[in-house]
């Protein structure tokens, strides 16, 4: 009986742990250790018995559809992991902070690696094949340490002819530590140069 019990608790955690990584498919190993009171070893097993491969595969097999749907720029212009995008309304980008991104005596990260992330979401969501940025109003809510995942959420909000407004919230561990109001333009070709208002790509 003790035996089936634990097979039963076992099967139980399992369950859970497919739910929490479908709706959350970024979870680490040392997350999910913590929110079950297991250790990453368990969860590890847990993983291989459900068949569920490691964060790292995880994000490469989303990234991998995602990065397929983008027209505006090519996978190495994009800054951070792109693990979602819905053209012309969402996408979603992972970036984990490295020690070359921060500063050497406090390994908080450079200001310009959370805006190129928010900045090239901001164009990958729309659904054109030139998209410079118009303007951009940011706010740094905390700062961001070597070794944290800053995931970023752009969201189309106004569309006027080329111009759209796009918004972008950064987050690490749910807290939001970066917005940033984008206003970009979707130019055709021939039109690049001619006294357009867009800085960047």
């Amino acid at each position: 009986m003790a035996l089936s019990g634990r097979g039963d608790r076992r099967l139980e955690r399992q369950q859970r742990l497919g739910a929490v990584l479908q709706e959350n498919p970024f979870a680490t190993d040392e997350e999910l250790a913590r929110l079950f009171g297991v250790s990453v070893q368990t969860v590890r097993l847990d993983r291989l018995a459900l068949g569920i491969p490691e964060l790292r595969e995880r994000v490469r097999a989303v990234a991998r559809q995602a990065y397929g749907q983008v027209r505006s720029l090519s996978e190495t212009e994009l800054i951070g992991e792109l693990v979602h995008l819905e053209l012309g309304k969402t996408a979603i980008s992972v970036m984990e902070i490295t020690p070359a991104m921060v500063l050497e005596r406090s390994k908080i990260a450079r200001g310009h690696y959370l805006f190129a992330q928010a900045n090239s979401l901001a164009v990958a969501v729309i659904d054109a094949a030139l998209v410079l940025t118009g303007s951009a109003r940011v706010r740094y809510r905390r700062p961001v340490y070597v070794g944290e995942k800053v995931i970023a959420k752009a969201v189309v909000k106004v569309v006027r002819g080329p111009t759209v407004l796009v918004s972008v919230y950064s987050q690490v561990k749910g807290e939001t530590v970066f917005k940033g109001q984008f206003v970009v333009v979707a130019v055709k070709s021939e039109e690049v140069g001619e006294g357009r208002p867009c800085a960047s790509r």
